[in-house]
C-alpha cells in the first residue's frame, strides 16, 4: 500500500472500533494488527480463547486497544449470545469484517457421498456471516453509519473449479451484500466484498500443490481490506478477478474453457486421494499466467 494510502488509512480507522471475525490467525489476524496499529479499537471473534488472548497480548503489547470474544460460529445461538455482549461491551461499532471461514478442495464428482462439505460451507461462510449481520446492523442503522466488509474469493469471479461448496457459499453472501447495499444506503452504511486470491495463510496449507503457486501474502491482504475502508467501494478485486468477470461476461465459454484446463491440469488435493504432489513445469506456468487463482 502506498504512503497516502497508507496516511488515509490512519486517519480514517484513528478511534473507529472494529470487529473482525477468525481474528486468531491468517488474513484477520494481520488485518486486526493493521486496524489496532493505526489507532482502532480492535474486537476479536474466533472459536479458541486461548489463541484470541495470544493476539490481544500482542496487540497490547505494541500500544494497541484489543479486546476478544471466543465464539463457535457455525453456532447461530453461540453468535447471538456473543453479539449481545459485543453490543454491551461498546458503544458502537463502526467496521464489521466477515473474515471467518471454511474452505474445501473437492470436485463435485468426488463429493457425491459429501452433502455435509457443503452444509458445513454453507453454515460459516454464509449462515454464520448473515446471522452476525443481523444482529449488528440495526445499531449501524441507528447510527446512520458504518461498514460491513464481507471477505469473499476471485473464486465467485472466476467459477473456480474444485471448490464448489466454497464458492457457492461465498457467492451466496456476495448475492446478500448487494440486496443489502441497496437497502441501506440512505443510511450511510457502505457494504464491500474484498474477492480475494489465494493467500499463504494455514487455511490453504492442506493443500501441498499451492506451496508452488503465486499467492499473495497476509500483509498484502489486509492492504486489500485497508483499501476498502479507506474508499469504501461496492467491491474490491485483483486484476486477474475483474478480468475473470469480465470474461464469464461477455464470453462465458472461454471462462469455461480456461477453467476446464485448469481442473485437468491440476491434481486433487491429497485430503481426497493420498499422494502429495509436485507440479511440473507446464502446471507451473499455468498458475503463473493467473496468479492467486483457486486450482
Amino acid at each position: 500500500m502506498n504512503q497516502k494510502l497508507e496516511q488515509l488509512f490512519q486517519k480514517k480507522v484513528q478511534g473507529k472500533i472494529a470487529l473482525i471475525t477468525g481474528a486468531s490467525s491468517g488474513i484477520g489476524l494481520t488485518v486486526a494488527k493493521k486496524l489496532a496499529a493505526a489507532g482502532a479499537h480492535v474486537l476479536l471473534v474466533s472459536r479458541t480463547e486461548e489463541t484470541l488472548k495470544e493476539v490481544q497480548a500482542e496487540i497490547q503489547a505494541e500500544g494497541g486497544q484489543a479486546d476478544i470474544f471466543p465464539c463457535d460460529l457455525n453456532d447461530m445461538d453461540a453468535i447471538d449470545e456473543v453479539s449481545k455482549q459485543i453490543i454491551a461491551s461498546v458503544d458502537h461499532i463502526d467496521i464489521l469484517i466477515n473474515n471467518s471461514c471454511r474452505s474445501i478442495r473437492r470436485a463435485v464428482h468426488e463429493s457425491v457421498d459429501r452433502f455435509h462439505d457443503f452444509e458445513r460451507t454453507m453454515q460459516l461462510n454464509y449462515f454464520g456471516a448473515v446471522r452476525l449481520v443481523l444482529n449488528i446492523l440495526p445499531q449501524m442503522m441507528v447510527r446512520k453509519d458504518g461498514q460491513i466488509i464481507n471477505i469473499s474469493s476471485i473464486g465467485v469471479l472466476a467459477n473456480a473449479t474444485r471448490f464448489s461448496a466454497y464458492v457457492a457459499s461465498k457467492a451466496a453472501l456476495d448475492a446478500f451484500s448487494r440486496c443489502l447495499s441497496a437497502e441501506v444506503h440512505s443510511h450511510k452504511i457502505a457494504i464491500t466484498s474484498v474477492y480475494m486470491p489465494l493467500v499463504r495463510t494455514p487455511m490453504i496449507a492442506p493443500t501441498k500443490i499451492y506451496k508452488y503457486v503465486p499467492t499473495l501474502s497476509p500483509e498484502q491482504a489486509a492492504d486489500l481490506v485497508a483499501y476498502a475502508i479507506v474508499k469504501r467501494p461496492k467491491k474490491v478485486a485483483t486484476n486477474l478477478g475483474r478480468l475473470a468477470s469480465i470474461t464469464y461476461s461477455i464470453a462465458p465459454g472461454i471462462n469455461n474453457k480456461l477453467m476446464s484446463i485448469g481442473f485437468n491440469l491440476f491434481p486433487s488435493s491429497t485430503a481426497s486421494v493420498g499422494e502429495p504432489q509436485k507440479l511440473n513445469l507446464v502446471q507451473r506456468a499455468y498458475a503463473r499466467l493467473f496468479p492467486g487463482e483457486h486450482w
